[in-house]
């Protein structure tokens, strides 16, 4: 088996557009197809790959939405019949069985999805490092070694971390830990809808963060959330539960009691939310967080990380708030608790405000 050489990209949104980005840093040839003209000329210009006139690509990997997919899929293993084929799509089971009504012949096509994306779409926004350590999922219900060895190739030269599950598997997963957060994400930005302007002036960096993707594409994901309703539903009304249990909790306060019950929830989350893989694994070690203080000016992030490479500490996460209004924005950095002190004191040498 040969390594991967040529690939067709039907589809020059933000996940095409970065496949074809990634797969031309590694010496494919990438061939673009899109519907839209100025889609495709602009993939094109960012460099992503050529335009496809009747190439026979090794693998076809199809990024349209859920519900374009499966014909498409269909189209290209006719016009491709060496071909392997692949998809996108942040659903799986119902694609699979859209396919399967089209066509039996489904031994060349295996579903996938890169468990990556931006709150912004279209070509203008693909990175060539999109997928840069993020899983990416493949699902298949057969036994056919050389396609899959074509998608793990894919997956590894994007610098992806491929992950095997079944269809259904999939499903439930990605409802949980994608499609159930854009719409809590959503439905917390419309509260903003009816809440006072001045009010709103004040958000901080924790709004900032859990609406984030709520500025993510209505069309697009009105097809993921309907193709993925059967998944989505049990979740929702679990959280309209722990809603309903919290919102009970609160008026318990107001009336000086609850706190056992607050108290409880919010370790609650703290225990959940350790079951999140990270760095060193679900639960952090602990880390400290130094905050400094950062002129809001062109190059000083910079210098700030550069002067900490030369402290010789590992930053372990990075966040950074600006205060409306305030000219400067506060960096806070995760660092291990033996680190701590080094860096806080030497960053003060430097001439480093620290919050």
């Amino acid at each position: 088996m040969s390594e991967l050489n040529s690939v067709k990209i039907v589809g020059a949104g933000l996940i095409g557009t970065s496949i074809g980005l990634a797969l031309k840093r590694k010496g494919v040839e990438v061939w673009l197809e899109d519907n839209s003209e100025t889609n495709l000329r602009l993939a094109i210009e960012y460099g992503a790959g050529s335009e496809a006139i009747q190439n026979q690509p090794e693998l076809v990997i199809v990024c349209l939405p859920p519900d374009k997919t499966p014909a498409q899929v269909a189209e290209e293993l006719q016009k491709h019949p060496e071909a392997i084929v692949t998809d996108v799509a942040s659903v799986k089971s119902s694609v699979l069985s859209d396919l399967q009504k089209i066509t039996s012949e489904t031994s060349r096509y295996i579903g996938s999805h890169p468990m990556a994306g931006r709150e912004r779409g279209g070509a203008i926004a693909a990175q060539a490092d999109l997928f840069f350590a993020r899983p990416w999922i493949i699902c298949s219900d057969q036994e056919n070694n050389e396609a899959l060895y074509k998608l793990r190739t894919l997956i590894r030269l994007t610098g992806a971390t491929p992950v095997e599950m079944s269809y259904e598997q999939h499903d439930r997963a990605v409802a949980l830990t994608s499609h159930l957060p854009q719409l809590l994400s959503s439905i917390l930005a419309a509260e903003l809808l009816d809440q006072d302007s001045q009010d709103i002036s004040l958000s901080g960096q924790g709004l900032r963060d859990m609406t984030r993707i709520a500025n993510s594409d209505p069309e697009l994901w009105t097809q993921i959330l309907s193709k993925n309703a059967y998944s989505l539903a049990p979740l929702m009304r679990s959280i309209a539960d722990r809603m309903n249990d919290a919102a009970e909790q609160i008026e318990s306060l107001a009336n000086g009691g609850g706190l056992r019950g607050v108290y409880q929830l919010l370790t609650n989350g703290n225990d959940g939310a350790a079951r999140i893989p990270g760095k060193h694994g679900g639960k952090n070690r602990g880390y400290q967080t130094v905050v400094v203080m950062v002129d809001d000016q062109a190059g000083e992030l910079a210098r700030l990380l550069q002067e900490i490479g030369s402290i010789g500490v590992n930053i372990e996460d990075l966040r950074l708030e600006h205060s409306p209004g305030a000219q400067i924005g506060l960096a806070e950095l995760d660092v291990l608790p033996e680190s701590y002190e080094k860096l806080a004191s030497e960053l003060v040498e430097l001439g480093w405000r620290l919050a």
